[in-house]
């Protein structure tokens, strides 16, 4: 038989789990985390710095920018040994190498330069392959003088399911970075409406042209079932972006990936900056965890 105080237990349990069930707010959780672009606050440092000083800000995660002539010297010509070289560093330190950012864009007219560019982008995603990065960055870009838009975004889409299905074979994304006069999301939704590659995703960047329109909230929404999973953010405090509710929605969505910073702000200590930048994004954060 029951005693009293079994049955009082046991209905205070289910009465627990149906409020959880039916109402009770899950307790969020943030998977965005924090990293460097080396554009351009370690344009000038080798690897080995790269990792030291994002192991001492905490930040635990880089893109390489290429074709920059930066000091760390990643770039598609370089061999295989050093390919390994690289990649053996990373691999042995807190920093996770994310991704490679090429300056790859398919806006062209010329069918030469728009050839040109799917090849540059091949040979990033075997780059970010042999060092053993997931993903590389490219641009849309921009209109074209006496170009009908329609026709751009259609080439740019086409360029997209060409690289993608390339990089489908080495396990890479594609991250087409929103930038330039074709990179809205308004733009980017209409471009990935005409992509069938799922390794194709759109790398939010930051930028006030976001949230103009209909606002970034529904710019965003545009959007969100796309996102690659490396984002160029800047210093958070800045008021021109809404950081804050991009964190919100972000995190409602459940996005997992890796927020890089991309300054090119003069600072005197870049170190400083990045750390710097690394708390007030950590406080914002939190900020969205809190919200009710």
């Amino acid at each position: 038989m029951m005693k009293n105080q079994d049955l009082t237990r046991r209905c205070f349990l289910g009465a627990g789990a149906a409020l959880t069930a039916y109402g009770a707010p899950a307790r969020r959780v943030s998977k965005l985390r924090f990293g460097l672009t080396t554009y351009q606050w370690g344009a000038d440092w080798d690897i080995p710095t790269i990792i030291a000083n994002c192991t001492k800000a905490k930040a635990f995660s880089v893109e390489m920018r290429t074709t920059a002539n930066y000091k760390h010297g990643v770039e598609t010509g370089i061999g295989d040994a050093r390919r390994r070289e690289v990649k053996k560093m990373f691999a042995g330190s807190p920093v996770k190498l994310v991704g490679i950012a090429s300056a790859a864009r398919f806006d062209s007219p010329d069918p030469a330069k728009l050839a040109a560019a799917i090849e540059d982008g091949k040979a990033h995603v075997k780059l970010s392959h042999d060092v053993g990065s997931s993903g590389i960055r490219v641009f849309p870009n921009d209109w074209q003088k006496n170009v009908p838009e329609e026709k751009t975004i259609a080439q740019i889409a086409q360029a997209m399911n060409t690289l993608g299905k390339f990089a489908a074979d080495f396990n890479q994304e594609i991250r087409i970075e929103n930038h330039g006069s074709a990179g809205r999301l308004t733009t980017l939704r209409k471009i990935l409406d005409q992509v069938d590659q799922k390794n194709v995703g759109v790398k939010l960047n930051c930028d006030a042209k976001d949230a103009a329109g209909d606002g970034f909230a529904a710019n965003f929404a545009l959007v969100k079932g796309r996102l690659a999973h490396t984002m160029h953010i800047r210093d958070p405090r800045r008021p021109e972006f809404p950081y804050q509710l991009q964190w919100d929605l972000l995190i409602d969505a459940g996005w997992q990936g890796w927020c890089l910073v991309e300054e090119t702000t003069k600072v005197p200590d870049r170190l400083q900056a990045l750390i710097d930048v690394r708390e007030a994004w950590e406080k914002q954060i939190a900020q969205s965890l809190r919200r009710v």
